[in-house]
């Protein structure tokens, strides 16, 4: 009769043991486990380790439970995430004021002296004057230029001169979840490569000179974006024509 446990011919059972107790710590891929253990055991092999976790019924990791991605809510073009930074030039600290439709991706910026609530409400007036479509929606950050640190605000005394521009104009505010600014990330994404082109690879002298190559960069990167909608536009009425015409292989 043959033995009644299996049990390897090159691993001790300590050996095997220690293997296991490591996968079912780590659960790590086989080539991982290997990798970690070949300096502690010289004589182990791949095969032989697949073995060791094959007779212990450990080959395969567990199937995690996983949530499954949140999709985005559908909305139409109008939906703007806004947010500041504070580029530098020569003479000191400027504030870069953006937004970003969620949708179309249409880009809008300017350059301030201050970040005030006026400049703000300055700022969304001017956004809603720019952009050719109606604004819904805007989301911003619970920064004092946008929100209202007051306990009058709290009673309804007070009202933010941002707010009561959306109001006047029927725009939806939302504000992100406190200390979660990733939530904005549209806007930051856009604020990090406006920088990335501009203050982090020039210098200015003034501010009218940052003014100046950030209002050419949008209008550069407006125009590449037209351009990639276009060629993504003709492949795709392209692809149609193929279709209809029996021409697709």
């Amino acid at each position: 009769m043959g033995p009644k446990e299996r049990r390897s011919s090159t691993l001790s059972a300590i050996e095997e043991a220690a293997i296991v107790a490591l996968c079912v710590q780590v659960r790590l891929p086989l080539d991982d486990v290997f990798v970690a253990l070949k300096d502690v055991i010289p004589h182990l092999t791949r095969s032989s380790l697949h073995r060791c976790l094959q007779r212990h019924g450990i080959s395969r990791l567990p199937k995690v439970d996983r949530e499954r991605p949140k999709r985005f809510k559908a909305y139409e073009i109008g939906y703007f995430h806004i947010d500041i930074a504070e580029p530098r030039y020569e003479g000191g600290k400027a504030y870069l004021f953006v937004a970003v439709d969620r949708i179309s991706k249409l880009v809008f910026a300017r350059i301030y002296r201050r970040a005030t609530k006026l400049v703000a409400a300055g700022f969304l007036k001017a956004l809603l004057m720019a952009v050719p479509y109606k604004v819904h929606t805007v989301l911003t950050d619970n920064g004092v230029q946008f929100v209202q640190h007051d306990k009058r605000a709290e009673a309804g005394f007070l009202a933010h001169v941002f707010g009561r521009v959306c109001a006047e104009r029927g725009i939806e505010r939302r504000l992100t979840r406190p200390y979660h600014p990733w939530t904005n990330g549209q806007a930051e994404r856009m604020v990090r490569t406006i920088r990335d082109a501009t203050v982090r690879a020039f210098h200015y002298d003034s501010i009218d000179d940052l003014r100046r190559h950030v209002r050419d960069w949008l209008l550069a990167y407006s125009y590449a974006e037209q351009l990639k909608a276009l060629r993504f536009n003709r492949k795709r009425r392209l692809q149609a024509t193929l279709l209809r015409t029996g021409c697709a292989g």
